[in-house]
C-alpha cells in the first residue's frame, strides 16, 4: 500500500522539511443563498458533518480515514509532547545550523481502530497529524519518531484489527522557548482536532 511519506523517508533519512501551512478560504456562495434563503452559513452541510475544534486532556476524537481496503473509523487521542533540547535538534539534522534555536517535539498520538475492515498493509491514519507552536506549524523531521521510547513504527504495523490500538509519533522542529505545544489530527479536508500542551 503506498504512503504518502514512504518516498520522503527513503530519499532523506534525517532532514528539516520547512511545510507551509495557506488557509483556505470559503467562495461566494450568494446565488446558492438567493436561490435557498432558508440555508445558513452556520449549518453544516448534511454530506459533510462538522469536525475539529479543541480538546481537553485526556480527550478522544473521532474520525473516519479512506483506508485499503475501506473507510476506517479511529478514535485518537493526543497523550503527550516530548520537548527536547537544542543540543539535542543539532544532533538530529543533517546541518547543525539549521537547528540553531530550535527543539524538537516528539508527539504521542494513540490511535484506535473504532470500525471497519480490518488492515493487512498499514495504515494511513498518522498522516493526518502535525505539530503546532505558538499557533505556527512545525517542521517535521522524517524518519526520528520511530526511535522515541514508546513509539511504534506504522509501517511496520501490517495487521490491525477493530478494537486494537497503536502508539505512532510525530517529531517536529519548534522555536526554541515555545510557550504553548499543540497536536493537530484531522480527517481528510476537515477541521483539526486540536490538543493543547502549555510548556513551563
Amino acid at each position: 500500500m503506498p504512503h504518502r511519506k514512504t518516498a520522503l523517508r527513503l530519499a532523506a533519512p534525517v532532514t528539516v522539511l520547512a511545510l507551509a501551512l495557506t488557509a483556505c478560504g470559503g467562495g461566494d456562495n450568494t446565488d446558492a443563498d438567493a436561490k435557498s434563503p432558508a440555508t445558513t452559513e452556520a449549518s453544516p452541510s448534511p454530506s459533510q458533518p462538522a469536525s475539529g475544534g479543541d480538546m481537553a486532556t485526556g480527550e478522544s476524537a473521532t474520525g473516519k480515514v479512506a483506508e485499503d481496503p475501506g473507510e476506517v473509523t479511529y478514535e485518537v487521542l493526543a497523550q503527550k509532547v516530548d520537548v527536547g533540547t537544542e543540543a539535542e535538534a543539532a544532533k538530529a539534522v543533517a546541518d547543525a545550523a539549521d537547528a540553531k534555536g530550535k527543539v524538537l517535539a516528539t508527539a504521542h498520538i494513540k490511535y484506535t481502530h473504532k470500525s471497519g475492515p480490518a488492515l493487512t498493509e498499514g495504515s494511513d491514519v498518522h498522516d493526518g497529524a502535525t505539530v503546532f507552536a505558538d499557533g505556527q506549524r512545525g517542521g517535521v523531521l522524517i524518519g526520528a519518531s520511530e526511535d522515541a521510547p514508546g513509539c511504534e513504527d506504522p509501517y511496520d504495523v501490517e495487521s490491525w484489527k477493530q478494537g486494537e490500538s497503536h502508539v505512532f509519533c510525530e517529531t517536529y522542529v519548534i522555536p526554541a522557548g515555545a510557550a504553548s505545544v499543540e497536536v493537530h489530527w484531522s480527517e481528510e479536508d476537515g477541521e483539526p482536532y486540536v490538543w493543547k500542551f502549555p510548556q513551563k
